[in-house]
């Protein structure tokens, strides 16, 4: 049990700082490429808009926190 927290403690911290140096990933959609093919024509990716990133879970949670603390404290 010990070393399961202390796993799940450990991915934390480095999903946390992964989210603070790297906050944007490829698109899970278009794999990053920012395009997709539907029904044999490749059109700009939905999801994306096309700009290959997407903001990581960690960073948007981050940043809704930062939005409430900010609103809250002036």
């Amino acid at each position: 049990m010990l070393i399961a927290m202390a796993a799940l403690i450990l991915w934390a911290g480095g999903y946390a700082v992964l989210c603070a140096v790297k906050p944007f990933a490829p698109c899970r959609r278009c794999d990053g490429l920012g395009t997709i093919e539907r029904f044999g024509k490749t059109k700009m990716c939905p999801r994306c808009l096309g700009k290959k990133l997407r903001i990581r879970v960690g960073r948007r949670a981050h940043n809704a926190w930062r939005r409430t603390h900010q609103a809250g404290t002036r």
